[in-house]
């Protein structure tokens, strides 16, 4: 073996591979186009980039923590926190909307207690905020992309949509009866925290820092180049047209997303400890974050 080949060897070994899942969305698409496309690279790195729906990946967080760094619902935080720690950038907040209870008829929220209400899993930040706002509703696990369809064939009078949902339910035939971030600002004056990514504790303070500055740079240059980034976003957009699109990717992916703020933190700790106070966690919330 030549010394130059010698040294190819050495110097592919020593690069490091991080793990990365997020949900096949149009805003988590957007978010990851820097580095899913290499636009975005750092020396001695790897990022490879598994795609699966958000409520697994809470699920596999939780019994495996197999990701170096994965999207979480935020309600998911205090089950893998053990071995994860909240990334500082990356997540989706809601700015006076969120998930939303919708019908097949015009309903009032008392009409929800008489009522099976489909939701998109048990550990989605969407059934937490639902908990929260009410308890002692009855609800039913259904596959998030199959509640609008399953409101429209009779099998549930309602149901808790997420992602793109949000903006096509009207044109389905069916009726908001509540916008849960809505709610949740009018109730705290807050901003609704939806879902976030988390990194492996066990990776070190080094690899956190590298990895967030990596996860940064991949949402800003999204945010700088917009119209490509949109483009490749597109084929992970449900249902929706280009417009539509892009509205719901400026919903979740902006400068929220590089930074939560210091409320946005404030908003993530209050919704955690809430749902921890009203039973609906019950593992004690100890929110901590890495940038």
């Amino acid at each position: 073996m030549s010394s130059s080949q010698s040294d190819s060897v050495a110097s592919s070994s020593e690069i490091r591979t991080i793990s990365i899942a997020h949900s096949p969305d149009s805003d988590d698409a957007f978010m990851f186009y820097g580095l899913a496309t290499n636009k975005i690279r750092v020396p001695g790195y790897r990022f490879s980039h598994t795609l699966t729906d958000i409520e697994a990946l809470n699920r596999r967080a939780q019994s495996e923590a197999f990701y170096d760094i994965s999207a979480i619902s935020f309600h998911a935080y205090p089950y893998v926190q053990e071995n994860y720690t909240l990334m500082g950038c990356g997540g989706s907040v809601g700015e006076g909307y969120g998930p939303m209870i919708v019908a097949s008829r015009q309903l009032t929220t008392e009409d929800l207690r008489k009522i099976k209400i489909a939701v998109p899993g048990t550990l989605t930040t969407a059934f937490l905020a639902l908990k929260v706002f009410n308890p002692e509703l009855e609800t039913e696990v259904v596959p998030f992309d199959q509640i609008i369809p399953a409101i429209q064939a009779g099998k549930y009078d309602a149901g808790l949509i997420i992602h793109e949902g949000q903006l096509t339910y009207a044109t389905s035939g069916l009726y908001k009866v509540l916008d849960l971030g809505v709610w949740w600002r009018e109730t705290t004056g807050l901003v609704l925290p939806l879902g976030g990514n988390a990194i492996r504790r066990s990776l070190g303070a080094d690899v956190h820092k590298i990895c967030s500055q990596a996860l940064r740079d991949s949402i800003q240059h999204g945010l700088d180049h917009r119209e490509q980034a949109l483009e490749y976003a597109m084929q992970f957009a449900r249902d929706l047209d280009t417009t539509l699109a892009s509205r719901f990717v400026s919903m979740y992916v902006n400068e929220r997303t590089l930074d939560y703020g210091a409320d946005g933190r404030e908003a993530i700790r209050k919704l955690l400890e809430l749902g921890y106070e009203r039973g609906v966690i019950t593992v004690k919330p100890q929110v901590d974050f890495v940038d």
